[in-house]
């Protein structure tokens, strides 16, 4: 396939703007997470439970989605996601004008349910191009969440208030808005034909798990979890610890704004660079950055030390995450996809969940120090297993 030939791929194309559509919901979500919480929570305590239930659907969702794609393919995969946003959506709104916080979760686990599905559009695009541009479309497919950072706030800023006197109706219905429009593009999309999988029983599912021993498909599966799960120690915790050093919570906001532009920016040429220097060592490269984050974090607590280390950061994550969905890519069959992908979804969720919950306890009874020598740590180690090459396999 020609450069030419790729920008013209028109399934590429469709793909890549439904996502950047869809993918608009996910700021506004994590706006709304905790706003709406507090309004509607019964006691302050719980009013962070529905962005809880959101990344705990996220968790058990992924597994599912991709099991539900091999059997029925990407496209109706992500129209049924598609539908659980829209769903989910509906039920927030009538929450808000109802004042019921048990709705409020059910609308939230419907919707972490769906961001879960739309993480599975960096595989689909891969599977609509020739195997030598495979990380240029993973790593563009990205791209989408840097449109959705700037995006997606200013459409909640517009759409929050739509249903005035009831607070935050209008995101929701936004949200469901948003949802219809992307299901556009993706109706354009023709994926290509997959072989219909055999019916398989539990047990069989469970033993096709055994992939996971192969050491090409364990060190990509590490790679996303590390880069996902220190991504998310260091970054939540950050408004918190800058209020605690005395910096207001617009400049905190402001690196907070920067560490999204180090994520999503470097997709335009990361796959680049994985076409010219390798999977392996741009995937290495990005747990280095994420150390050199770390040590900086560890370094001082000044405002330029808050916004090098979360930009490098973002870099980091940009360049482990993408390396490790291409690597993962390239190890696995078609037949094997399924039940691979969505184990490494699951993985990455679960670490993200783990790492979320621990950071916020560490930051509030040791510190944000304490916090950053823990990731370096765990870095290190990453690196040092990582680094070594990958045996075939150990089945």
């Amino acid at each position: 396939m020609s450069s030419l030939s790729f920008a013209r791929n028109g399934n590429f194309l469709g793909l890549l703007a439904a996502n950047t559509i869809l993918g608009a919901a996910m700021p506004m979500l994590i706006i709304l997470g905790g706003l709406a919480g507090l309004m509607l929570a019964p006691s302050t305590a719980l009013a962070t439970l529905p962005a809880s239930l959101q990344t705990l659907a996220g968790l058990f969702a992924a597994a599912p989605f991709s099991l539900l794609m091999g059997r029925l393919g990407r496209k109706a995969g992500f129209v049924i996601g598609v539908a659980a946003a829209i769903s989910g959506a509906l039920v927030g709104f009538w929450a808000m004008f109802t004042g019921s916080f048990v709705l409020l979760c059910l609308a939230h686990l419907a919707l972490g349910a769906a961001l879960a599905c739309f993480q599975f559009f960096r595989f689909a695009a891969a599977e609509v191009v020739s195997p030598e541009w495979q990380p240029v479309a993973i790593s563009l497919m990205l791209t989408s969440g840097l449109v959705a950072a700037f995006g997606g706030p200013q459409v909640f800023i517009i759409a929050k208030d739509a249903f005035a006197p009831v607070p935050l109706a209008g995101a929701y219905v936004a949200i469901a808005v948003v949802s219809v429009i992307g299901l556009l593009p993706l109706a354009l999309v023709r994926m290509p034909k997959t072989t219909p999988p055999t019916k398989q029983g539990f047990r069989d599912r469970l033993a096709s798990l055994c992939v996971l021993r192969r050491g090409p498909v364990r060190k990509a599966v590490a790679i996303g979890a590390v880069s996902q799960g220190i991504m998310v120690f260091l970054m939540i915790p950050t408004p918190l610890a800058m209020v605690g050093c005395g910096f207001s919570e617009a400049t905190s906001g402001d690196v907070i704004r920067w560490h999204v532009v180090a994520m999503f920016a470097p997709s335009f040429f990361t796959g680049f660079l994985i076409k010219r220097y390798g999977t392996r060592h741009i995937a290495l490269g990005g747990l280095a950055l994420l150390i050199l984050s770390a040590l900086v974090a560890l370094s001082g607590l000044s405002g330029g030390h808050f916004y090098i280390s979360l930009i490098l950061l973002g870099l980091g994550w940009n360049f482990g995450f993408i390396g490790a969905t291409n690597m993962l890519t390239r190890a696995v069959s078609e037949a094997e996809r399924p039940v691979v992908q969505g184990a490494n979804d699951t993985v990455i969720a679960l670490a993200s969940t783990i790492c979320a919950f621990a950071a916020g306890a560490i930051v509030a009874g040791y510190g944000w120090t304490v916090l950053a020598v823990v990731a370096l740590i765990v870095l290190v180690v990453a690196l040092g297993a990582l680094a070594m090459p990958a045996r075939q396999a150990t089945v």
